[in-house]
């Protein structure tokens, strides 16, 4: 092992704390690798722990996206979201071989049916079919709602659960895609109402929701129930808010969740759309009903009902109030 030392502005990047990475010297825990050299260092005394550690990157550099796509030997990971995994072979539109030659007539003809064929056997089942439909409404209502991609993986994990499964036949597909982003949303805690998802779905609501009901039950899914808190954040990025507004709709809420029969049995919507009008008030970042009713999909009615529910169980001070 060698025994030199190093400057700390040299290193690259932290090691998390482990237990295995132990400084030999002071018997610290932060360690940093320098890629560069292929060294473990020590960042409390410097002590270089390692030495000549094997790079598993690339051999090549890139500086663009582009430099990077055209050197980079191996394709996308596999996703869940592509009706082949992302596995399948795929042949270039550009009528070139690998020396950047134009083909012949005859070849051209040639790669035109391979293309063709290709294609065909992508999708050549109704299994096949099926998925590469759901997965292009699931990726299009992703996008229209901008989900993450994890979101989008957890959709798409659901349904090939119900499809490869057979635990579901002769069901509409763009309303079984829109349940399932509408499942995932809600069980990885970043919930949309049903009325968001069928405003961009080709299915109505009523189908959506009975669609959904019948995943639930079929996957045995625990799903937890909406909190407000979840839709605070949300809500207060589209209005414009300051982050001193959302700090004060979230100690409303936890007061709320205080008090008996104020938030069990009330649409989650509609309690944070009133704690926000509420704590706007509060912080004189004043935002009209209207607008947040617009955001949120609750109506006026609504927010003005938990409104006053809000401020008279609580017996909030509202030194600015109108």
């Amino acid at each position: 092992m060698a025994t030199s030392r190093v400057d700390e502005t040299s290193r690259e990047d932290v090691i998390p704390e482990t237990p295995q990475l132990t400084c030999s010297d002071c018997g610290g825990t932060d360690v940093v690798r320098d890629n560069e050299k292929g060294e473990l260092i020590c960042a409390t005394c410097g002590l270089v722990l390692s030495d000549h550690r094997i790079d598993t990157g690339p051999e090549w550099r890139a500086f663009t996206s582009d430099e990077r796509d055209t050197r980079a030997r191996t394709g996308a990971p596999s996703s869940y979201a592509l009706h082949d995994k992302g596995l399948s072979t795929m042949i270039d539109w550009r009528d070139r071989d690998s020396k950047g030659s134009a083909f012949s007539a005859k070849q051209r003809a040639q790669i035109y049916r391979l293309r063709k064929w290709q294609i065909r056997t992508r999708v050549h089942s109704s299994l096949d079919r099926n998925l590469a439909q759901a997965m292009t409404e699931i990726d299009r209502l992703s996008s229209q709602l901008g989900l993450s991609a994890g979101l989008k993986e957890h959709a798409a994990r659901m349904y090939r659960k119900l499809i490869a499964g057979r635990l579901w036949r002769s069901r509409s597909i763009d309303a079984t895609a829109a349940a399932a982003v509408y499942a995932a949303c809600r069980h990885r805690g970043s919930p949309r109402s049903i009325e968001e998802i069928a405003e961009h779905s080709r299915e109505s609501k009523k189908k959506i929701s009975a669609h959904y009901r019948m995943l639930v039950t079929k996957l045995k899914i625990r799903m937890p129930i909406s909190s407000p808190e979840n839709y605070v954040p949300r809500f207060i990025s589209d209005l414009n808010l300051p982050m001193e507004v959302q700090q004060i709709t979230m100690e409303i809420l936890e007061q709320a969740k205080k008090v008996r029969g104020l938030v069990s049995g009330r649409d989650p919507r509609g309690l944070a759309a009133a704690a926000i009008y509420i704590a706007s008030i509060m912080s004189d970042n004043r935002v009209t009903q209207r607008d947040i009713s617009r955001i949120s999909g609750v109506t006026e009615v609504t927010i003005r009902n938990r409104y006053k529910e809000l401020v008279s169980k609580l017996e909030l001070t509202m030194a600015l109030y109108p």
